[in-house]
């Protein structure tokens, strides 16, 4: 089949995207797909609908137009009554950028995607959609560049093209010529990962199959992950708001537990301490359990960062003490921290206890807590036995005289090996999933 523009059948018509193309608004591009040409802009203001009033999230909202002379014939502009067809795409394109954030960190503004068409050739409402990302970008980087935001509510990225069945063929990216004779039309949009964010079909002029559906699926996939390097290329460094990993402090200065925590979750999170997030003041751990005080911490440092915290409150449980030294296991012999003092007194209070009744258990809460309120506990325990003599060099607290079911104490054993068992690993990996859910 020869296209109109010779394209092959599969082939983007040429884009262009120009950033920062209106001086006065947040975020904007304009964008040129074959013949058409749209403006996209992104304002932001401070506030949210009446329906999410309350609930700790931003929003994002689009409108579309197509200027008067946008076709050649002079097109009214909307007066009282809006052109269906203008409300419908306005929808469409919000719906799509709202799939690209998390709204949870608009921390309270409203963003919204204005997208006018000023030459229509085809394509126009996946070109405004390709486009309002790119000015969603720029207005979150002059959001963070003023302070307005902690981190990129960015999370997905996003491109729409369209596709259709022209005569007998696939072809990709229609112009006005093909798509007004096209049998099949549909529009594609979609996420990084090859998902579906939205898709719009429709048998214009015949059914189609579901094979020529799996053609066009194939065809579009390919022309948004083009658009996107499109996108990045555009965006240049402003391209690192796409998706960066989410800053996660950890509820502690401990270097030992730092260490240990930003193992358990490396690849998931930039994950600082207090003292790296900036926080360096005194919590008051005054819960009665492990869940209680994880989060205490948590909810402190989320709230004096502004980022997202996770805290943990562990120790040693032993049952012949009756769960000592339990929530105290820190500052078991009166001062904080002295791993010395703790252990001398452990040994004192076990001196009596035979070797078949000196079962004990690490006890770790993981607690997530967000600046906008949510909040989440999980608890990880590790059984063992308290020994009357101390093994092994590593780890740290009561380490050398707890003894795991692997016949080593957790000062004997490698950290990548305690990693896998430890009372804190089980806590984090119950936790990860909702780390995930909660911080996409």
């Amino acid at each position: 089949m020869e296209r109109t523009d010779s394209r092959a059948q599969d082939e983007l018509r040429f884009h262009r995207i120009i950033p920062d193309y209106v001086r006065t608004a947040a975020g904007s591009c304009l964008i040129e797909t074959g013949g058409t040409r749209v403006i996209c802009t992104a304002s932001v203001e401070e506030g949210v609908p009446p329906f999410l009033k309350g609930s700790g999230q931003g929003w994002l909202t689009a409108e579309y137009a197509m200027l008067p002379a946008s076709t050649g014939r002079r097109k009214a502009r909307d007066g009282v009554k809006k052109d269906g067809r203008g409300v419908e795409i306005s929808r469409l394109i919000g719906r799509a950028l709202r799939q690209a954030v998390d709204r949870h960190l608009l921390n309270g503004y409203t963003v919204t995607i204005d997208c006018d068409v000023l030459e229509a050739d085809g394509g126009t409402r996946t070109a405004a959609i390709t486009g309002g990302f790119v000015a969603l970008v720029c207005a979150v980087d002059r959001m963070m560049s003023r302070g307005q935001l902690k981190e990129s509510p960015v999370r997905k990225h996003i491109a729409a093209v369209s596709a259709g069945i022209v005569g007998q063929n696939a072809c990709l990216d229609l112009c006005y010529e093909e798509d007004s004779r096209a049998q099949v039309d549909m529009n594609f949009v979609m996420d990084d990962e090859g998902n579906l964010v939205e898709l719009q079909g429709t048998g214009e002029g015949r059914p189609f199959s579901r094979e020529e559906l799996d053609t066009l699926l194939t065809m579009a996939e390919r022309g948004c992950l083009e658009l996107m390097s499109l996108q990045r290329r555009a965006l240049g460094e402003r391209a690192q708001l796409i998706a960066p990993p989410r800053t996660l402090v950890l509820a502690s200065n401990n270097a030992h537990k730092v260490s240990e925590m930003k193992q358990l979750l490396a690849g998931h999170f930039d994950v600082l301490s207090m003292a790296e997030a900036g926080f360096d003041g005194d919590i008051d751990e005054n819960g009665e359990t492990f869940e209680e005080n994880a989060l205490i911490k948590a909810r402190t440092v989320a709230q004096a960062t502004g980022y997202p915290a996770l805290g943990d409150d562990s120790g040693l449980e032993v049952d012949a003490l009756g769960g000592e030294p339990g929530v105290r296991s820190a500052r078991y012999a009166g001062m904080h921290g002295d791993d010395a003092a703790n252990n001398a007194l452990l040994m004192e209070r076990m001196a009596d206890i035979p070797e078949g009744e000196r079962s004990a258990h690490f006890v770790c809460c993981a607690a997530l807590a967000t600046p906008d309120g949510r909040e989440r506990v999980t608890r990880g325990e590790c059984p063992g036995v308290i020994i009357d003599e101390a093994r092994g060099s590593g780890g740290f607290g009561y380490d050398p005289y707890f003894e795991t079911i692997t016949g080593e104490t957790f000062a004997e054993m490698a950290q990548e090996d305690k990693n896998k068992i430890s009372h804190r690993a089980r806590a984090i990996a119950a936790i990860l999933p909702i780390l995930e859910e909660e911080l996409p």
